[in-house]
């Protein structure tokens, strides 16, 4: 081999051991933890940082970046950011997005079914769709219908008991319903269509504005803390409660099956466990919130707070009967979701009746508590 050729030879070999200890070098000084991060695009259906809504599905993703040490990093979109909000289904179903965060009655288009997932009107109490989801059978049924459209999907939050909804007229009788624009999605505006309403369903960036303009006559949103939030008091008189058509409105996170599969058994129950966390501290914040909200709207801004009247709750409970039935004959699968959920229903609304319900009228009595 002549001097030349060796001198070659000498320098490549150089040049590849230099190269690898560059690369041995570069991945000693690099932190572990980068080498297999992954960001999950959230995608929501609420405002940016929207109180209690907005700001339960920022809370959510930080719960799981930082529970995974940054291994998993959770960025959020709020509606619009990335996909309009009620287009986060098909985002996260298609694999445009990871992970959406909204309510599954926004999803009836693609299966009545969903509407269980979220709320039905005088259907089950927050703490009753919790026990129904994890322990009554409501998960499992929920895993099959979403797993038809490539998502997995968990309870992510409640907002307990919703109001009634803003009004700038006057509700005494059903007839008072008749011709009336209100926005209201989910089974709820069906029942509203059976008794002579408009129901419109609209994404809550476009409430407030629809309101003003005289676009719709009356809406329902959340409740005390999240109607503040919207200033609803200044473009409708009368706030009236309770609510018929959200007893206990379930948030909801999906995630795209295909990511939620490849993630090991670690990352599935931190997520599990996240999810889990924030649909109970997202209820207590509401049930927090909600008593002082109420105060400033009362006390600061002279909302007229009106109970709806026994009537038009009968009329409407009729209603709300029937088309929950309907919606049962959509499909097989429906049908078996509808008989889960009322099944639980009738008994825990006999439980309750001495449980819950005898201790809220006991604690009505009128004695002195010291």
């Amino acid at each position: 081999m002549s001097k030349l050729i060796k001198r070659r030879s000498f320098l490549k070999g150089a040049a590849v051991a230099g190269a690898g200890a560059a690369v041995a070098a570069s991945s000693l000084s690099a932190p572990a933890i980068a080498q297999g991060k992954r960001e999950l695009k959230m995608v929501t259906t609420w405002p940016k940082n929207f109180p209690g809504l907005g700001t339960t599905a920022e809370r959510l993703a930080k719960r799981i970046t930082d529970g995974s040490g940054g291994s998993l990093s959770v960025k959020v979109y709020a509606a619009g950011e990335l996909v309009p909000p009620f287009e986060s289904f098909d985002a996260v179903s298609q694999g445009t997005a990871d992970l959406y965060h909204g309510a599954e009655y926004y999803w009836q288009g693609k299966s009545k079914a969903f509407n269980f997932f979220a709320t039905v009107p005088f259907g089950l109490t927050a703490s009753e769709m919790n026990a129904w989801i994890y322990h009554g059978g409501g998960q499992e049924l929920w895993d099959e219908l979403s797993a038809g459209f490539n998502i997995k999907p968990f309870l992510a939050g409640n907002t307990g008991v919703q109001w009634g909804g803003w009004f700038n007229k006057e509700i005494n009788s059903i007839e008072d319903f008749k011709g009336l624009k209100m926005r209201m999605p989910g089974l709820g505006g069906e029942v509203l269509r059976r008794v002579g309403a408009a129901a419109v369903s609209l994404p809550g960036g476009e409430i407030f504005p629809a309101l003003q303009a005289g676009t719709i006559d009356a809406t329902e949103w959340v409740g005390p803390w999240n109607d503040l939030a919207f200033g609803f008091y200044k473009v409708a008189k009368y706030y009236y409660w309770p609510g018929f058509h959200e007893p206990g409105t379930a948030l909801s996170s999906g995630m795209n099956k295909g990511v939620w599969d490849s993630l090991d058994a670690g990352q599935q129950s931190l997520i599990a466990s996240c999810m889990a966390a924030d649909n109970d501290f997202t209820l207590a914040e509401f049930n927090a919130r909600n008593g002082d909200a109420l105060e400033t709207l009362i006390n600061k801004h002279k909302v007229e707070v009106r109970r709806t009247p026994n009537e038009l709750l009968n009329a409407l409970g009729d209603a709300s009967g029937k088309v929950a039935a309907e919606v049962a004959a959509s499909d097989a699968l429906t049908q078996r979701v509808y008989d889960s959920f009322i099944n639980f229903r009738r008994k825990s609304i006999a439980y309750s009746k001495k449980s819950d319900q005898a201790f809220w009228q006991a604690r009505l009595l009128p004695f002195k508590f010291d």
